[in-house]
């Protein structure tokens, strides 16, 4: 049988959206355990439907399975249904449709595994295991399944790891504490966080582009290299500093400092441009240098700001600490912030001619951050 289902597609040569009706070829026993009918489901296996029977390239037990009804997929397990039979998913993939943590799911899946399913059984094109979709929705119930059936923890053929795929995955700070929980369980279960994909990206350098501090410290504690380079060239602190102005408020200054404390090389002055919308994050940066770096993004500070920050400096030169002792502080506000004057010659633009642009706003906040932090401490030297 086939159903018709409308949907909005873009139609490019009228450059608009439009409605376009797609037919799908399906079976009455695939409907009824797509939508969880069991007593359905029962009666037309009782009448003969073939259990098996794939129009459209699915079987039933994967739709219930999509769905997350356990009674369909016990009953169609009952009758024969086997979970062998491969569609664009294996069944157990199905079971992650949804980046949900309903017991139902938990249940379909169990229920395969039960019947001697492969947990380690690989999708047809992208050769991505359960392990693989169920750590990159973070479905931790699902991870700690798999992983007590002895999912493997190892690469796919396209090179990628279950722990890259979690890291990749880790996108929303609500859901950070799941994500975390996912990387401790690969971790524990044997995961090598120095493995890259393959572009030689590390679960590392996922863990920077997205900002998360949590993932990026227990990596790096667990063996992660802080200063490896992927196949573009770029480090984790690389990925870290493109992403600043996306997460200002996801403590990125928290990845920075660990990455310095394992060994990454302080980020070039002209990328210090990049964290202005985290003053914390250019302290740690600024931290990490023997004299206050001059760059584009200090030529555009205002005379008055920088006139008032010299009279402090000028009180700082003292030698700074070296970087260890610096970077060995894990308080913020007990590093500290007794830099250097710039070089002499150094060019300031006069008052009045700067541009009313976002970056100016930022360093002119940066430096009021910085001057009402560490003005009190110095002055009373």
């Amino acid at each position: 049988m086939e159903t018709v289902h409308e949907e909005m597609v873009w139609a490019p040569d009228m450059g608009m959206w439009t409605i376009s009706s797609k037919v799908k070829q399906t079976s009455a026993l695939r409907l009824a355990a797509s939508r969880g009918h069991s007593g359905c489901v029962e009666e037309l296996l009782f009448r003969g439907a073939e259990v098996d029977a794939d129009p459209g390239g699915s079987t039933a037990l994967h739709d219930a399975c999509a769905g997350g009804h356990s009674v369909c997929v016990q009953l169609l397990l009952s009758h024969g249904a086997d979970p062998e039979v491969l569609s664009a998913e294996d069944v157990l993939h199905c079971t992650c449709a949804t980046p949900s943590h309903h017991y139902s799911e938990i249940k379909c899946a169990e229920l395969l595994l039960s019947e001697e399913q492969k947990v380690n059984v690989r999708m047809r094109e992208s050769r991505l295991t359960p392990l693989h979709v169920a750590a990159r929705r973070a479905l931790d119930k699902h991870v700690e399944l798999f992983l007590s059936y002895g999912a493997d923890v190892a690469t796919n053929q396209e090179g990628e790891t279950p722990l890259n795929a979690v890291c990749s995955g880790a996108e929303r700070p609500s859901e950070a504490d799941r994500y975390l929980r996912v990387v401790q369980m690969l971790l524990q279960a044997g995961a090598d966080p120095k493995t890259a994909g393959r572009k030689m990206h590390t679960p590392l350098h996922n863990a920077c582009a997205n900002c998360c501090p949590g993932i990026a410290h227990m990596l790096l504690e667990n063996g992660a290299k802080a200063d490896v380079a992927n196949s573009a060239g770029y480090t984790p602190m690389d990925c870290l500093l493109q992403v600043v102005e996306d997460y200002p408020n996801q403590q990125p200054e928290e990845v920075a400092r660990a990455l310095l404390n394992h060994g990454a090389k302080p980020a070039s002055p002209k990328l210090l441009k990049l964290c202005v919308l985290s003053p914390a994050t250019v302290e740690v940066m600024l931290n990490t240098q023997r004299q206050i770096p001059v760059c584009e993004w200090m030529d555009s500070l205002p005379t008055d700001i920088y006139e008032v920050r010299e009279k402090v400096w000028s009180q700082a030169i003292a030698p700074l600490p070296s970087h260890s002792e610096r970077l060995a502080v894990t308080d913020l506000d007990l590093i500290p912030n007794r830099f250097p004057l710039p070089r002499s010659g150094a060019r300031v633009s006069p008052l009045g001619s700067t541009k009313t642009s976002r970056l100016t706003a930022s360093c002119s906040s940066l430096l009021r951050y910085l001057l009402r932090r560490d003005t009190s401490e110095i002055t009373s030297r």
